[in-house]
């Protein structure tokens, strides 16, 4: 078994487990900081297959499901810059809604686990307003792409704020849910990664389809295990242009992408944005580690990318569940705060930390896609010079090596 591959399932479903007792902090409320871009933000959800894959299509028939093949659904979000707020005004509850849809489309149905493990984060939320409205009018204009990859069986709606941030900015941000190779269920392994990898150049060659999307700059965000597929996808799909990573599990299972055979991070040469939470030691990783034979000999993926600028900024306040608003904001999150609180930080500066994780993520693509000479100063930038609180950042950038010929 490869190392760590058994951490990052323990690190994405920590938070299933039942409560442990922990400190509350009831006065934490989640909110996001940062101050929308230009545009009103608009919704469409797009029911769409791959029909050059199967898919196990579960009934909820009684006394259990039953497996029907068809074809690969894919829920597709789409968050895109309007020009006004006509449409339906979202609330966290009706983006909550389309995940019992994810995979049904019409007829909402209970695919157990995913949904389950989303369902009691969303207790308590689900009448605040976001920002998006559903089928509001487009603003005219070419706008840049994003590919969201979610983390572990995760829907498209973890990182609401994110999505709809970047929107707001000018950019079309597109997602479908994390699903395994022919099912609901996502698994760790090369076969996972490839499934979702698929489905974000699936979704490159739908917003080929809309006018408004400019799909000669395109980036590809992931999420946890999103990371690994997205580093997968930017291997393979050369229309791929800069990549972000949000503590991506290719950083601790770099076995994984070695063992994809054509995934090589010494040749690629587009930008890489890697957001790293606060460490665990060594320790920790050794008592999650299944097998005890196995040493970390894969080659760092970090370490390999020497042909594409990297910037790696960490974020010492924060735990792996906090890269996602989805968790942050919800009532759950506060009763367990003492699980997500590294040192001696509160769940506020992790909420503070996730606002300047979208606003380096917004200036990362303005400077590499959109070329705005403002973004490339702020991200030369020292932490502190860009006004984050010291203590809660540490950003290193390595510059691109000649190309490879």
């Amino acid at each position: 078994m490869r190392i760590l591959v058994h951490c990052i399932a323990s690190l994405v479903f920590c938070a299933a487990l039942p409560a442990a007792p922990a400190q509350n902090d009831p006065a934490f409320h989640f909110h996001f900081d940062n101050k929308p871009g230009q545009y009103e933000v608009g919704l469409k959800v797009i029911d769409q297959y791959d029909r050059s894959r199967t898919f196990d299509l579960e009934s909820d028939a009684p006394g259990g499901p039953n497996a029907i093949k068809g074809d690969r659904p894919l829920q597709t979000l789409v968050w895109y810059p309007a020009d006004s707020t006509s449409g339906l005004a979202m609330t966290y509850g009706d983006y909550g809604t389309l995940i019992k849809t994810e995979t049904s489309f019409t007829s909402p149905i209970d695919r157990g686990k995913p949904q389950s493990f989303v369902d009691t984060y969303m207790h308590g939320t689900t009448e605040i307003n976001a920002w998006a409205h559903r089928d509001a009018t487009m603003a005219p204009g070419h706008f840049p792409v994003v590919i969201y990859a979610p983390s572990l069986n995760a829907p498209s709606t973890e990182n609401i704020e994110l999505c709809e941030y970047l929107a707001s900015a000018g950019f079309v941000v597109i997602a479908s849910p994390s699903m395994g190779a022919s099912s609901r269920n996502m698994t760790v392994d090369v076969s996972g990664a490839n499934a979702e990898s698929r489905d974000i150049s699936f979704l490159l060659d739908f917003a080929a389809s809309l006018p408004e999307a400019d799909t000669s700059k395109v980036a590809a965000i992931g999420y946890s295990w999103g990371g690994m597929s997205a580093l997968f996808a930017a291997a393979r799909d050369k229309r791929i242009g800069a990549l972000i990573s949000l503590d991506g599990s290719f950083r601790y299972s770099p076995g994984t992408a070695e063992e994809a055979g054509d995934v090589h991070p010494d040749r690629l040469t587009i930008p890489l944005l890697v957001f790293s939470r606060a460490e665990e030691t060594l320790e920790t990783w050794d008592s999650m580690r299944k097998d005890k034979t196995q040493c970390g000999c894969a080659p760092n993926v970090l370490n390999e990318w020497t042909h594409g600028d990297l910037l790696h900024v960490q974020l010492l306040a924060i735990s792996h569940i906090q890269f996602s608003s989805l968790y942050q904001r919800s009532e759950r999150f506060r009763q367990e705060a003492s699980r997500f609180t590294p040192a001696d930080y509160s769940l506020q500066d992790g909420a503070v930390s996730y606002s300047w994780m979208a606003r380096y993520t917004l200036e990362f693509l303005n400077a590499y896609l959109k070329k705005q000479e403002s973004a490339v100063l702020f991200l030369k930038r020292t932490p502190t010079e860009n006004g984050v609180l010291r203590h809660l950042m540490a950003v290193t950038f390595h510059q691109a090596s000649a190309h490879l010929q």
